[in-house]
């Protein structure tokens, strides 16, 4: 039976979450989950596979076992103790920012003072910031969550999302938008979007639309203002703290369509990034969780058949999807876990 050690030390909780999801029954494989507590908590998963650590003590744990393979599900700081993971042991990282891990040195050092100075010096000054692309490159594989992305970029594609929720619809004569993701301006583009919807016509349908995220400055100040100017039919719906899962959850499978105004271009530590082209966006998985369509702008390239082309006419679009039917079985718990355990197995 191979061993399997997967990390989860900062920020992807949910990827670490489906990853013992997916593999918790293997037969062919152990996998132990070894998180700091920030990520413990988050998960609140338990058993003899699950362990406490942080960057300190882990190096040392790994001298005492014997796993056939390491998988980083982040590695976005403390690149030194990364650098000694690729450097002895077998290891897949996870890649959440293409053009982050092919960074030059001048680049990384450029980006300390460009923004969150005190952080960045931290990272240059003791967790090894220029040494990042190094850990990339050393690693044996790396591993992407889209399909298409992974393909265009050389890296092993990880399938980790799938489907976990039934869908469903909203009453005949009404549209349920879900908007997923904090209202922030610096990854989506919300304000164009209140636009589009201020100009939605009277076509006998109530629309429903819900910014499934914590909501604040600037774009709660604006939400608040439109929500008692905007018309009849269109309830909008907001919180201004940070939703339980149960309830996102809950919102989320009574959406008829997820809208995701997602911006061309961001950055990660100053380094730019195409979002579907070296960036993926959690909305895709989210799209998969919940079994939802989602348009997309047309600047995100997908072949997914469920990720959709925003159109001109978004309203008529949203009435479209309300009616059509997408197939996720392809994305099921046990077709999922198949092709994961069959790339395990291959490496």
């Amino acid at each position: 039976m191979k061993k399997i050690a997967y990390i989860e030390l900062d920020t992807h909780a949910e990827l670490a979450n489906n990853f013992f999801e997916l593999t918790k029954d293997s037969s062919k494989f152990s996998v132990d989950f070894y998180f700091s507590e920030k990520i413990y908590k988050l998960l609140k998963l338990e058993g003899g596979n699950i362990f406490l650590t942080d960057y300190s003590e882990f190096l040392e744990v790994l001298k005492k076992k014997n796993y056939d393979l390491i998988i980083i599900g982040t590695v976005h700081r403390h690149f030194n103790f990364y650098k000694a993971i690729v450097k002895n042991y077998r290891t897949a990282i996870v890649v959440h920012n293409l053009n982050f891990t092919k960074a030059s040195r001048w680049e990384l050092l450029k980006s300390i003072f460009r923004k969150d100075q005190q952080y960045r010096l931290k990272l240059f000054l003791k967790e090894g910031l220029l040494e990042s692309s190094k850990v990339y490159q050393r690693a044996k594989y790396l591993f992407g969550i889209d399909d298409l992305m992974s393909k265009q970029n050389h890296l092993k594609f990880l399938p980790i999302y799938f489907n976990q929720f039934n869908s469903e619809n909203s009453e005949k004569d009404l549209i349920r938008i879900v908007v997923p993701g904090a209202v922030s301006q610096d990854r989506r583009d919300y304000y164009s979007f209140f636009e589009k919807f201020k100009i939605f016509k009277d076509v006998n349908l109530n629309y429903e639309i819900i910014f499934l995220g914590k909501a604040s400055g600037e774009e709660l100040e604006y939400l608040k203002q439109i929500s008692n100017k905007i018309h009849q039919f269109v309830k909008i719906q907001y919180f201004e703290e940070k939703l339980e899962q149960e309830m996102f959850d809950e919102l989320m499978v009574k959406a008829d369509v997820l809208y995701c105004p997602i911006q061309t271009k961001t950055e990660f530590f100053s380094v730019k990034e195409i979002y579907g082209k070296t960036k993926i966006s959690g909305n895709i998985g989210d799209s998969i969780k919940y079994g939802k369509p989602a348009i997309f702008p047309t600047t995100y390239h997908s072949d997914l058949e469920f990720i959709i082309e925003e159109k001109k006419v978004l309203q008529s679009q949203f009435s479209e999807l309300k009616n059509l039917k997408f197939d996720f079985s392809d994305y099921s718990k046990e077709t999922v876990s198949k092709k994961l355990n069959l790339l395990l197995e291959n490496l």
